[in-house]
């Protein structure tokens, strides 16, 4: 399987890994047809554990990765060219938060633009902002393999797996609560599956860019790390933390969500790496 793996074009390969982590989002939301309501801790626990994959694909995946490439230049050169991407990745998400009208799960207002859309297309707007990053991981880590690179290959099909993983209930924290919010369950998982469609695309551009212009490897990498921590500091920890009065306060699920994900993550990274 791995020989045959290593004779696929990377783009290819780019394009069969992020389709798996659309899969697994498919597979999430589809638990819609089996769960009407999904419990706060439970839901607190699944975005814990969405941010600790992102939180560790970030360093170990990404940025170490990033560092390593640059390896043999000036050091000011690799901590400035890695910083910069990073920051072009938190800068692009906080446009496209200010540029894309959306509304985060559980939130009663929209942000962005004013929009007349439909609060079930603003919340699938708003997973789609985040699975950009996703996908350009996934596509940047297939990309940069070079030809016989069997190291190179199992740590791409790491980053694939931990994103698909994350990815499993990140599609039943959609279409489970608009399914509690009245809409049928058909709706509900198409709406949950569609906000993953975007990671294929984003992982077929990413392979592209760096397959084809190795030298930007580093900053495509930095890039998706400083994106993924925009989504984990903005969007999922605040989400898993928020507490409407006369509940209680779930945070340390979300702490252990955190902590399984990131310790998953990172024994895949560096088992596969």
């Amino acid at each position: 399987m791995i020989a045959w793996l290593l004779e696929q074009n990377p783009i290819f390969l780019a394009f069969l890994g992020t389709s798996f982590t659309f899969l697994m989002t498919l597979a999430g939301s589809a638990l819609v047809f089996f769960v009407r309501t999904i419990n706060q801790k439970i839901f607190s626990l699944f975005l814990g554990l969405a941010s600790g994959v992102m939180i560790s694909a970030s360093f170990f995946s990404l940025i170490l990765p990033a560092i390593n490439h640059l390896e043999g230049e000036n050091s000011w050169l690799i901590a400035l060219s890695v910083a910069g991407g990073f920051v072009l990745g938190g800068g692009f998400l906080f446009l496209a938060d200010k540029l894309i009208p959306h509304m985060h799960i559980k939130a009663t207002a929209q942000e962005g633009p004013k929009s007349k859309l439909k609060r079930t297309i603003l919340l699938v707007f708003s997973v789609t902002i985040h699975n950009i990053p996703e996908g350009l991981a996934v596509g940047v880590a297939f990309g940069s393999i070079v030809t016989g690179d069997v190291s190179g290959l199992l740590a791409a099909i790491g980053v694939a797996i931990g994103i698909g993983i994350q990815n499993f209930p990140e599609g039943a924290i959609i279409s489970i609560p608009l399914r509690a919010e009245g809409i049928s369950k058909k709706k509900a998982f198409l709406n949950g599956a569609l906000s993953g469609i975007v990671e294929p695309i984003a992982g077929v551009l990413g392979a592209l860019m760096v397959f084809h212009m190795q030298k930007i490897l580093p900053w495509a990498l930095s890039f998706a790390a400083g994106a993924m921590i925009y989504v984990v500091c903005e969007e999922l920890i605040p989400s898993a933390k928020e507490v409407k009065e006369g509940q209680e306060d779930n945070g340390h699920f979300m702490i252990l969500g955190v902590i399984i994900g990131f310790v998953l993550m990172m024994i895949l990274d560096v088992a596969l790496g």
